[in-house]
């Protein structure tokens, strides 16, 4: 495993619409393994393979919970519920954080390490999470989205609800 460079807003990267994946292979593993690595070195909570310069449809997300690291390849959002209003950060845009308006509740749809298809229903902060990855991935950031923009510089990014 590897820690990568994480790649800072305006990287054009960011703002593509992530590939599908296709291949399911030991490369794929490699990334997977590479960006959870790379998302707990910089003390995230979520990261999108964009933000480390591959744009690829590929998310790692651990909030701290019971669920742990959830990896999902060629996410999508099929079911929203609901509305959060909160603060969000992210590992890409550096000491800066905003408020978003999000769906309290998702059900995400997509595929493990090895292409099998499984999906997961998400309520509060990882459906936050969740949002804010699958976002990356259609090269939205939540600057875009966020209603107030503030210095995130002294807050704690793992209780900031976002990555």
């Amino acid at each position: 495993m590897a820690i990568r460079i994480i790649v800072q807003n305006p990287d054009p990267v960011l703002r593509e619409v992530a590939k599908e994946v296709t291949k399911f292979n030991s490369n794929l593993h490699k990334l997977l393994k590479d960006m959870a690595e790379t998302m707990y070195d910089a003390e995230g909570v979520g990261l999108a393979a964009p933000q480390v310069g591959i744009s690829k449809r590929v998310i790692v997300v651990d909030i701290g919970d019971e669920r742990g690291l959830i990896e999902m390849v060629n996410p999508e959002i099929i079911e929203r519920d609901g509305e959060q209003f909160g603060p969000e950060g992210c590992l890409s845009i550096q000491n800066l954080n905003g408020d978003v308006r999000r769906a309290e509740k998702v059900r995400v749809r997509g595929q493990n390490r090895d292409g099998e298809f499984f999906e997961v229903e998400a309520e509060g902060f990882l459906a936050r999470a969740f949002q804010h990855e699958v976002d990356h991935l259609n090269g939205i950031l939540f600057i875009d989205l966020a209603e107030e923009l503030y210095d995130g510089s002294a807050r704690d990014r793992r209780n900031d609800d976002g990555e």
